[in-house]
């Protein structure tokens, strides 16, 4: 029991099933550079506030850097007996130093210092998927820019409602991801407080300068309640939360483009680049991906409720628990990364079928909306106006109409006699989507707007 670093109480070994059930390392592993990183900047505090002198921390962090160079090289052995990545190189460090080494862990404990280096990992994984969603953002502005000008049904219910512009379209997403970005940004924000200096769970009587460490990691703070710091996984929920509704909206728009590349639609094109065949059908080219990234928001949102019930009901301070945070997060992570990367490649190679959606697009009476606010214009109100436009679209139903427009004058002018020859110029979906006027709309000059301001918000 002498190797363990806690062995000291004990006078028995540790059962190797014991070992088998309660090691981390081969998961934890991972964190190898972040936990470099936090112990060498809690060396150079030690040294700033007299606990280690200057050449005994320049050793440390010198061995510490030696030693991730090793475990980047794949010369570092990982053995189960040392439970995680945390003692790992600790161990590894006191073999190299001697009992330096082993002054290392001076005022800190496994507690506070595992918390920050999953802090550590998290805030650069945040930083890598809001620079892949930026890179998203941008491929769903460059497609709404080349797909100007092009008209299709917009959907409620998975039915056709009104005549939306492609480029507004697009747009909506970029929408969604700038909200995603945010609710990232929030989460870095509230997770970047040092943990650090908490110690198992009520602090330390060692002279330590928390608040130097916090800038020698980048911190904007110090966490204030050694007792918190010691339970605390918002961070991890707050973060997981975030991805999930990432997955979640890629999820959606997946879904909509595996609709609309089927020959019941027709509307888009995928580039072969990013499907897969059939073992049996020759003719077939199925959208694996667009189905993957649906299918992988289901891993998220099991990660998400993972850690929502680890934390269920621990009492302060540290429990062992929380050691099982670590795989629904990285695999969170991992999951949404390769998401937002594909949903790019994916953005970035389809396109449009103009040709197939204006086959149709006058089917659906896209324009009976913009005919009833025309009622409401000249002061019928919108109730009635709603009644009188309704049983138009069940005349044309009636007659087999497919077009509002192909109604007779007649046919219009029974139903209100504000319906006057003049309706029929307003009629159709180019005239439809022309008539549109409040902000945020899908009005040409007002997408217009929008896409110029993505444009330069984004640097494109």
């Amino acid at each position: 029991m002498a190797s363990k670093p806690w062995g000291g109480r004990f006078d028995a070994g540790t059962d190797r099933r014991v070992e088998e059930f309660t090691e981390s390392i081969s998961f934890d592993r991972r964190l190898f550079r972040h936990d470099v990183l936090g112990s060498q900047a809690h060396a150079r505090m030690l040294a700033h506030v007299g606990l280690l002198t200057q050449d005994e921390c320049n050793a440390i962090v010198q061995g510490l850097s030696e030693i991730q160079t090793e475990i980047e090289a794949g010369r570092f052995p990982f053995v189960l007996e040392r439970e995680d990545v945390h003692m790992h190189i600790e161990a590894a460090l006191t073999e190299k130093l001697g009992d330096l080494g082993r002054k290392l862990h001076t005022g800190r404990s496994r507690n506070d210092q595992v918390s920050t280096d999953v802090k550590l990992w998290t805030r650069d994984a945040l930083d890598r998927v809001d620079a892949g969603l930026l890179h998203l953002q941008r491929a769903f502005v460059a497609s709404a820019a080349r797909h100007e000008g092009i008209i299709i049904p917009g959907y409620t219910h998975l039915q056709r409602a009104q005549p939306v512009l492609a480029t507004h379209y697009f747009l909506a997403f970029v929408e969604k991801l700038e909200r995603d970005r945010s609710r990232l940004a929030d989460a870095r924000k509230r997770l970047n407080m040092l943990p650090l200096g908490a110690a198992a769970l009520a602090g330390t009587s060692i002279p330590i300068d928390r608040e130097f460490t916090a800038r020698e990691l980048g911190f904007d703070g110090v966490a204030a309640n050694s007792l918190d710091v010691s339970s605390d996984r918002d961070f991890a929920i707050e973060s997981v939360f975030s991805l999930t509704l990432i997955a979640e909206h890629l999820a959606g728009w997946a879904e909509e483009w595996i609709l609309w590349s089927t020959q019941e639609f027709g509307f888009l094109a995928l580039p072969d680049a990013i499907c897969t065949g059939s073992s049996i059908m020759p003719q077939k080219k199925n959208p694996d991906v667009l189905e993957l990234i649906r299918g992988r928001s289901a891993r998220v949102v099991g990660s998400l409720t993972t850690l929502l019930v680890l934390i269920k009901g621990l009492p302060l301070a540290y429990n062992r628990d929380l050691q099982e945070d670590k795989l629904p997060l990285f695999d969170a992570f991992d999951t949404v990364e390769a998401v937002v990367e594909l949903a790019a490649v994916v953005v970035e190679g389809a396109n449009l079928r103009p040709d197939r959606i204006n086959e149709r697009l006058d089917e659906g009476y896209l324009d009976a909306t913009t005919l009833m606010e025309h009622l409401i214009l000249q002061g019928v109100p919108q109730r009635t106006a709603h009644e009188v436009i309704g049983r138009l679209v069940g005349l044309c139903e009636r007659k087999g109409l497919k077009r509002l427009a192909d109604l007779s004058d007649a046919d219009l002018s029974e139903a209100s006699p504000k319906l006057g020859p003049e309706t029929k110029d307003l009629l159709g979906v180019e005239k439809a989507v022309a008539a549109f006027k409040s902000y945020g709309s899908t009005a040409p000059s007002e997408v217009a707007k929008q896409l110029d301001r993505w444009k330069m918000k984004l640097e494109m």
